[in-house]
């Protein structure tokens, strides 16, 4: 009798547990399309896991189907093992047309035993030029990682494992452009880019290392302003705290209204950017010879006004 009653509840246990995970799955082809490649890009595991491959003959890609206006988007990303050299991997999010705005994170890859290259930038009205590069503390080969961004209407942060890494602050009052009327779709990517993606394009890509592949899963776009045009007519879905939007209203009000990170976000973009930061655009000054960018310098006149406050006081 023990025996059975034991075999029972094991089966419940097991049944219950199928149930939460059907329940939970994130299934990826519900908010993304796989847009080129010729069937490289391929979603598996009952659409929970979505596979991009590079050969010799091509990349492939998919796009989210919704687009966006402000939000907070997270993607789990397992980077390509081994011999990685020439190949990159994507998550972005970018609007349309010629001025177009753009978030972006790019994972460089190289030869084996050497770290990833995590690239960041920022595009504002087709002008990117805000490189900002890093070492990750483990192996994004190994296993899945998640990265995010988070776009608002005063900065954007981009997120390693929910550690900020990166912030670009809306600085517009400053002349300095930022992205707050195209709506932006999200991207994914794995392609060839050996010209340029590692050590400056001096190692290309070994293709009998490849096919190459790069994994995807837990795409989460709920924290976001989707974007839709109802009969013929452009507009967006309100959010902020007192609007609606696909999320809840305090987890919207949450991201949306936030105008800055608190002191302990902050310590710890401190603490990635001083360890893992291996180029950041504001510190090239041959590069930009005739004057650092204007939001370098932002950080340093905020510095100088509040020292000026404290004596005039």
């Amino acid at each position: 009798m023990a025996s059975q009653a034991l075999l029972v509840m094991s089966l419940i246990i097991i049944l219950g547990l199928n149930i939460f995970l059907v329940a939970h799955a994130n299934y990826l082809n519900q908010d993304i399309d796989i847009t080129w490649g010729d069937g490289r890009g391929k979603f598996l595991n009952n659409d929970t896991l979505l596979n991009l491959t590079l050969d010799h003959s091509s990349g492939s890609g998919f796009q989210s189907k919704a687009e966006y206006l402000y939000g907070k988007v997270d993607m789990q990303i397992k980077l390509v093992p081994g011999n990685s050299a020439g190949t990159v991997t994507t998550f972005y999010l970018k609007s349309q047309g010629l001025t177009w705005d753009e978030i972006d994170f790019e994972f460089l890859g190289n030869v084996s035993g050497d770290p990833y290259i995590l690239h960041t930038n920022v595009y504002t009205q087709g002008k990117g030029d805000r490189e900002q590069q890093f070492y990750l503390w483990f192996d994004p080969t190994a296993e899945f990682h998640n990265y995010s961004i988070l776009w608002n209407p005063s900065h954007i942060v981009f997120y390693v494992d929910g550690k900020p890494i990166r912030e670009f602050k809306n600085l517009d009052a400053m002349g300095v452009a930022y992205p707050k009327s195209q709506p932006m779709r999200m991207y994914g990517s794995l392609w060839n880019a050996d010209d340029w993606a590692t050590r400056g394009g001096l190692v290309k890509t070994n293709w009998s290392e490849g096919p190459f592949v790069a994994s995807f899963m837990n795409y989460n776009s709920e924290n976001a302003c989707i974007w839709s045009i109802d009969n013929g007519t452009t507009t967006n879905t309100p959010c902020s705290p007192s609007g609606s939007s696909s999320s809840s209203s305090t987890s919207t009000s949450e991201w949306f209204s936030q105008r800055g990170m608190d002191s302990s976000s902050r310590k710890v973009l401190k603490w990635v950017q001083k360890k893992f930061m291996v180029y950041n655009y504001c510190k090239d000054k041959k590069r930009f010879w005739q004057g650092l960018p204007v939001e370098c310098g932002a950080k340093k006149n905020n510095k100088n006004k509040n020292k000026n406050k404290n004596i005039k006081s």
